[in-house]
């Protein structure tokens, strides 16, 4: 019997992490020994170069290259045309998590089958249903989808859940940025209030970074490297770098070469931290935002934890030292914790599921989870006046699990259906919010005015399940398995999981 392992799925590099026999998590190192993989793709030839070879191999072959792909997740309109074919996000996703399984399987001496994967806790629904696919298309068993700031705050306090505190999880990633606010205690980790931007990561900070570089080298008479896809792929590892140098100096000189000019530029950490102001304060104002519906001041959080290798730079310690008046804590592995998490919490289900065996039980305290939904989930309604509007049903900060309900009436004498419509947001106005799924349901011909209930229900792995009950004969319609806009099908996900099966990853 294979062990569950725990994915973190990120922008920039992904991780894969197990459960020892002793209870311990540990990171899986990959083919090349090292304990990140970059969440890179290079497609060339017929077997897809996946990892620091893929990424190194970029600057000769942009064209085939792909990277940040986590913020297409659940993009149906995103494509990446290669010679083999066309790659969807979930199929680009898969090929990273197959690459980890297989490094997995050469290290453990066994098939892995079983995988906890974690998103930003503010992906959407159709996010979160694009990384399970990606799982099952890679050939896993996708056991639960976990938030992965709730899974850095396993990996913290499991061994801490007779001490009470509430923490803080401040996550900056490479494209992703959230906040979560929890009670640890009495065995459970209680999420009180989340909150982030999904297209907010260091990704944005290295833009700014490329931006300055390439701005002052066509002052000094070189070519525009943003228009050449090999050398805007070497100003970005350049950027990259430099924000790394500048974590830890006050400057740093990248050197630029092209077009017959030789270029050195002096980048300060004055220059970098005013270029990305506005960035680190957008991770402040989220902040406060989720203090408030915690319904907390600073002085009751008792701890900050920083979590993503963007947290490195050294304005994100000063910014929250500067608006909680407490220093974070640096114990936890940023690029790690959130894959032992994931492991942990795989390892929790495992004995939840009755398999003891694999582990010693006496060495791993049990921990409850509770966690809540980042986004409100509603339907399109009319007024009086035949207006449409979005009324929230389900709203933001409920615990996962919960089923909430309203209960509408219909529109017009004798009607045979209802046009149910799936919105997220926070918002009356349409336009302000996302229809993220419809469907036609069936009801018999009442008067206009006949009542229907609409329950929403989060599951554990953050999506929705709705189910529409007809009040007039107190009997349940059909369970709603409403159309995901953005998302595939099931007999998609089933063909292009035989599609990749038949690829070699390099």
């Amino acid at each position: 019997m294979g062990r569950v392992v725990g994915i973190d799925l990120g922008t920039t590099f992904s991780v894969i992490a197990v459960v020892n026999r002793h209870g311990g998590a540990e990171i899986i190192a990959n083919r090349e020994g090292e304990r990140i993989t970059p969440s890179v793709v290079l497609f060339d030839g017929d077997t897809p170069l996946v990892g620091s070879m893929a990424k190194r191999s970029a600057v000769a072959h942009p064209e085939n290259m792909v990277q940040f792909v986590k913020r297409q997740m659940g993009n149906p309109s995103w494509k990446f045309p290669s010679e083999n074919g066309v790659y969807t996000p979930e199929e680009v996703s898969a090929l990273i998590i197959k690459r980890l399984k297989e490094d997995a399987e050469r290290v453990l001496g066994e098939t892995v089958r079983d995988a906890v994967i974690t998103v930003p806790a503010y992906f959407d629904d159709a996010q979160r249903k694009a990384t399970q696919d990606a799982g099952h298309i890679a050939g896993l068993n996708v056991l639960r989808i976990i938030n992965e700031p709730t899974a850095a705050a396993l990996a913290y306090g499991i061994e801490r859940v007779g001490q009470r505190q509430t923490v803080l999880v401040y996550d900056l990633g490479g494209g992703t940025f959230d906040v979560t606010i929890m009670q640890i205690s009495d065995g459970q980790i209680n999420v009180i209030a989340s909150g982030g931007d999904r297209n907010l990561g260091g990704f944005d900070w290295d833009n700014q970074i490329m931006s300055f570089l390439n701005e002052e080298f066509i002052k000094r008479g070189g070519p525009d490297l943003s228009e050449h896809p090999g050398l805007e792929q070497d100003l970005r590892e350049k950027a990259e770098m430099a924000k790394r140098i500048l974590s830890s100096r006050d400057k740093t000189t990248v050197f630029l070469s092209t077009g017959g000019k030789d270029i050195s530029i002096d980048l300060t950490l004055t220059q970098f931290e005013a270029m990305t102001k506005s960035y680190l304060d957008r991770t402040g104002n989220i902040m406060g935002h989720v203090l408030e519906e915690a319904g907390l001041s600073w002085g009751g959080v008792d701890k900050v934890l920083l979590v993503g290798g963007s947290t490195r730079m050294k304005a994100v310690p000063a910014l929250i030292e500067s608006v909680t008046g407490k220093q974070p804590s640096m114990e936890l592995h940023p690029d790690e914790v959130v894959a032992l998490g994931a492991a942990l919490q795989g390892t929790l289900l495992e004995i939840e599921a009755g398999k003891p065996d694999l582990i010693e039980l006496d060495s791993f305290p049990f921990v409850q989870i509770k966690d809540v939904c980042s986004h409100s989930l509603g339907v399109i309604t009319h007024d009086e006046f035949e207006r449409p509007h979005n009324t929230i049903v389900l709203r933001r900060q409920t615990p996962y699990g919960a089923r909430v309900s309203e209960i509408f009436s219909t529109l017009a004498d004798w009607q045979t259906a209802i046009d149910v419509q799936v919105t997220e947001g926070e918002e009356e106005i349409l336009e302000q919010v996302e229809i993220i799924g419809r469907q036609e349901v069936k009801i018999p011909a009442y008067p206009k005015g006949a009542p229907v209930e609409v329950f929403f229900q989060w599951d554990l792995d953050g999506m929705v399940h709705i189910t529409v009950f007809d009040l007039t004969a107190d009997t349940p319609l059909s369970e709603i398995h409403f159309k995901r806009l953005s998302n595939l099908s099931e007999q998609q996900v089933s063909e292009k999981t035989d599609r990749l099966a038949r690829t070699a990853v390099g």
